[in-house]
Formats: structure tokens, sequence, C-alpha cells
């Protein structure tokens, strides 16, 4: 990767064959820890594969190059594909994978700082990832580094009131380059999002409090979450807002890729069983 160019982009990675392999590890890392956060894991995988392989300007052989665009895990229980898309580029073994969750591993269940290299925050309860990426992103600015900050966070975690003081903050310091992502997958923990919590319109809100929204984004529908060229169309558009935070949301499907985990509360954080392994990895071609 050319590390001079505002953005860097892998033009000759196939996001699609990408994302199927992620999925894979997402599965056989869940299922050989018999612990893990799945279906958020699946729901984000073709986010993931654009920010990395399109979007984000970040070098593997340089994680802590300064200039570097930043990916915050705010929803931080969703590792497995944060784990699985960093192997995939390099920033460690694809073997490491097999470690997950394992005492003495650097992949524990929840983002930890710098283990391993190119994990940008510690995550664990939900809500405090887009106040990181706000402070990170002025911090950039102040230093007078053009960089973006993009904050993962889940339709779930829109719940948290720390997430709404980090917006209006956003706004009040004109926080350009910071860009809020929302996997809305409409399910949370063990429930369906609208049976928790109804934070809807989202949309709406996020314009009120200040940002620039999607402008294909009405409170009714986001943009397709597994879409590859419509998540890149909006990642770039996000990535270019001027003066203003931006924002994203996408609707997506919980345990997207395997049909039995599709929008099944069950897997949010439940492993599956060895039948359900095997289904699962024929599912996904392995």
């Amino acid at each position: 990767m050319e590390t001079g160019s505002r953005m860097v982009a892998d033009t000759a990675l196939d996001l699609s064959a990408f994302a199927l392999r992620v999925r894979r590890h997402i599965v056989r890392m869940v299922y050989e820890a018999k612990s893990g956060h799945i279906g958020g894991s699946m729901s984000s995988t073709e986010i993931m594969a654009v920010l990395y392989g399109r979007t984000m300007r970040h070098d593997p052989a340089r994680p802590d190059w300064p200039e570097r665009d930043r990916l915050i895990m705010s929803k931080g229980h969703c590792t497995p594909v944060l784990y699985a898309t960093l192997a995939e580029f390099g920033y460690l073994a694809v073997d490491e994978l097999k470690t997950f969750r394992r005492k003495g591993s650097r992949l524990q269940g929840h983002a930890v700082l710098g283990k391993p290299e190119g994990v940008e925050n510690s995550a664990g309860a939900l809500g405090m990832g887009l106040s990181f990426g706000l402070g990170i992103r002025l911090g950039q600015r102040l230093s007078g580094v053009d960089a973006r900050v993009y904050v993962l966070m889940g339709d779930g975690e829109q719940d948290e009131g720390q997430v709404w003081e980090a917006a209006m903050a956003a706004a009040h310091h004109n926080a350009e380059g910071l860009v809020a992502i929302i996997d809305r997958n409409g399910i949370q923990n063990d429930d369906f999002t609208a049976a928790t919590m109804r934070t809807e319109p989202l949309a709406q809100k996020y314009r009120a409090f200040g940002w620039e929204v999607h402008p294909g984004i009405d409170d009714d529908h986001g943009i397709d979450g597994h879409d590859l060229a419509a998540v890149e169309e909006a990642l770039t558009w996000a990535g270019s807002v001027l003066g203003k935070p931006a924002c994203v949301i996408f609707d997506t499907v919980k345990g997207k890729g395997v049909s039995f985990m599709e929008n099944n509360p069950n897997f949010h954080g439940a492993p599956p069983s060895d039948e359900q392994f095997v289904l699962a990895m024929q599912e996904l071609g392995a």
C-alpha cells in the first residue's frame, strides 16, 4: 500500500471473496472457543471489508503510522470480525485466530487497545466509542493530521446516553473527518431492539444533532450493509463530508451468511453446536 495518498485502497482485492473468508474465520473462531459474539460480527463483515479494502488509509507494516485512518470498534464485543479482518490484512498471522478467547491470548472477547496491532481502542461496555473517536479526531486536527476516524456502532448501542453526548459535542466542534457508522441489524443482546428500547428515527435524530447523514437514508431505510458497491459508495461519501461529522446507517442482517443464524437473537453471543458448525461451514462453502 502506498501511504502517501489520502486514501489507500487495494483495488485488486476481491471484496466478496474476502468477506466469505472472514465469515468462515468468525464461525470457526467462535465454535472452537465455545463462546463469542457471532451474529453482530457477521452483520458487519461487508462494512469491515470495504473499510479496510477500499476506504481507510492504513498500513499493516506500520500500525503506528501517525497519519493513518482509525477504526474504532465501539461495538467492542464483535471482535471476531475485527481480528479476522486484521489477520487477512497481515496485522497478525491467520493461525493466531485459533487462540481466540484462550487464556493468555492477545485475542480476547472484547477489544483491547494494541492487542494485536491494529486494534485502536479498548471496549466492552457499549456507548464509549463515539466519544473516544471524537477525542482522537480532535487530537489529529490539533496536530494538523488529515485523517479520518470511523466509529462502528450497533443500533442497540444507541440506547446509551453517552452516544448522544458525543454526538452533540462532535457537531459543536465541527468534527470533520469523524464518521459514525451504525450497523442496524435490529437485534441487541437476546431480543429485538424495538422491544428493548425504541431509538428510531435515528437518521432524523443525527440530522437534528447537526450531523450530515447520507442523503440516501431516511427514517425507514438505510444503506444495504451487505451490498458491497452500496457500502463503498456510502463510506466514500462519508469520508468526503466537509465542515461537520458524517453518519451512515447500514441496514444489515444479524448472523448474515448462515441461514439459521440470520435474524436470530439466539446467536447474539452463543456458539454453534457441533452439528450447526458443520452446517454453517457448508453454507459458507468451506
